[in-house]
């Protein structure tokens, strides 16, 4: 059992998770498993930056002020002031760990600060246009060198053991997490393992659109195996849609971050014209959510592939030295950003709703937390302000691990093995490539930026579908990585539909055609299984 048993799980390999760990490991033996390698999660593709109350013409009241415009009313104003307050000492753990961020000479925290659209002043700190791959590999060479931290490659969750799953558990009311059955994709097989605390730190659900900023991994596993278990859910209607992922054939999901319109980025139409100011005042500086539906209704008026920021006007050093991710990366495709402006469409981007925890990342299961991207703390709301994602992270995964550190170990129950005695292998792999390209597509189609009840019952119709060959598949056939995040995208893409549907109202990153007026009062919208 030793081989199998840790004191904390963590299950996802972004920020949340890392943070997690290095906060536990002095004290606690700590397993982390990623489906791909452990360089692969959403975390290391953040551009922008982490939004942070460190100027004296700021403070951690004005984040908050800011981060609950964006949210539309349905900011937590508790959770938002605590990770408000918590902002600076986050920031200035990752500096201990040596994560190296952007100096800028004479200024007053002697770091760049940078702006993004919905924030008031300048309070973004950065590492370059690659923030979140710095800290990833920072965090990543502490990691592999701790001797308390196994980590778990080319292994993916399949769900998690609750009591239950535990034959004659004596306690039906108290309701706990054990671990998990994880697949082992390389050697085919499943393990059983056992933990005090389980903590799911799989990042969103945007892969479940077909057009998106993150990576492959995103596919909401966390959030979906969560549910299954018995965790409410808060809020999946609120897809955030970045406004401006890089459009050409051959660029996969790249995005071209925020901070380009903070630092002067305009957005035009293919004839030069600016648009923005038609849609809001504070034009290229609006919230995403104002920006990505302005995009979308210019490119449907005029029938556009894509419209263009353009930031030719800056000097090219000035590019070079703040964006030189985003310039070498246009250059290699044959676009010079310092001559010519940049092709972008909206794209699927980050997931606001997720797992309800409290702001320890406590779920409604005992040892079970979750954290980051997968949970709902109720700091983004309805839209969440750019930057405050990796915030989220880092504050939420450090305000966990004291909660762990507080508790007195629990006792360990055997745990039934995974029962393989009644599948066989699949004869028809096509067919799972087949409906992950339907629900993508009739996702991004139905359930985007711009929704309508009909759309959203049409979607409905083909979840039930493809849930009903997706169950047949995965109760007759042994279990493969692809069939997994299958089956979780569609869990997820229920969630969304969902959700949606009890929403009556046009509500930040929610417009419906048919509910175009905001209500009077904000509520949060809950989904309970049992």
């Amino acid at each position: 059992m030793q081989n199998n048993y840790f004191d904390t799980l963590i299950i996802g390999s972004g920020l949340a998770g890392f943070t997690l760990a290095l906060n536990l490991a002095q004290e606690k033996k700590v397993c982390i498993v990623t489906k791909l390698s452990i360089t692969d999660g959403a975390s290391g593709w953040a551009q922008g930056g982490i939004a942070a109350a460190l100027s004296g013409n700021d403070s951690p009241q004005q984040h908050v002020q800011d981060t609950l415009i964006a949210g539309a009313g349905l900011c937590d104003k508790t959770v938002t002031q605590y990770v408000a307050e918590q902002a600076p000492a986050a920031i200035q753990w990752l500096i201990d760990q040596g994560v190296e961020f952007t100096r800028e000479h004479g200024s007053e925290t002697g770091y760049h600060l940078t702006n993004e659209g919905g924030h008031s002043v300048r309070r973004i700190i950065h590492s370059g246009d690659a923030t979140g791959k710095a800290i990833q590999q920072t965090l990543i060479e502490k990691i592999r060198q701790h001797p308390n931290i196994k980590i778990l490659e080319h292994h993916i969750a399949i769900d998690l053991i609750t009591s239950e799953k535990i034959p004659d558990y004596p306690d039906e009311d108290n309701r706990c997490c054990f671990g998990a059955y994880i697949l082992d994709t390389k050697n085919d097989r499943v393990r059983t393992l056992t933990a005090q605390n389980t903590i799911l730190a799989t990042g969103g659900a945007s892969k479940v659109y077909l057009y998106t900023t993150n990576p492959d991994t995103a596919t909401g596993d966390g959030i979906a195996m969560g549910w299954r278990a018995g965790c409410r859910i808060a809020n999946m209607e609120f897809i955030q849609f970045h406004p401006t992922c890089l459009y050409h054939p051959f660029a996969k999901t790249f995005l071209i971050s925020e901070a380009v319109r903070g630092e002067g980025g305009l957005l035009k139409l293919p004839n030069g014209e600016q648009f923005m100011s038609k849609h809001d005042s504070r034009a290229e500086l609006a919230p995403r959510d104002i920006v990505a539906r302005a995009i979308d209704f210019e490119m449907k008026k005029h029938g556009l592939d894509c419209v263009y920021l353009d930031i030719s006007h800056k000097p090219i050093d000035f590019l070079k030295s703040h964006f030189p991710n985003i310039y070498s990366r246009c250059l290699q495709l044959g676009i010079d950003i310092a001559r010519e402006p940049i092709p972008v469409v909206p794209a699927a981007h980050y997931t606001c709703g997720g797992i309800i925890t409290d702001k320890h990342g406590k779920t409604d299961l005992n040892n079970l937390y979750a954290i980051g991207e997968t949970a709902h703390i109720g700091l983004h709301g309805a839209n969440r302000l750019a930057s405050n994602s990796l915030l989220e992270c880092l504050v939420i995964a450090q305000a966990a691990a004291l909660d762990i550190l507080s508790q007195s170990p629990a006792s360990l129950v055997k745990l039934p093995d995974w029962d393989e005695s009644r599948v066989t292998d699949a004869d028809e792999e096509i067919v799972i490539s087949h409906n992950w390209d339907e629900l993508r597509r009739f996702m991004w189609s139905y359930v985007g930026i711009v929704r309508t009840t009909k759309r959203l019952q049409r979607a409905q119709r083909r979840i039930e579908l493809l849930r009903e060959e997706i169950d047949e598949y995965y109760t007759h056939f042994r279990v493969s990585s692809d069939l997994l995040e299958l089956r979780n995208l569609v869990d997820t893409a229920d969630l969304i539909v969902r959700s949606a549907l009890l929403r009556h109202e046009s509500r930040g990153l929610h417009f419906s055609r048919d509910y175009s007026d905001t209500l009077p009062v904000a509520k949060d919208t809950i989904l309970e299984r049992f």
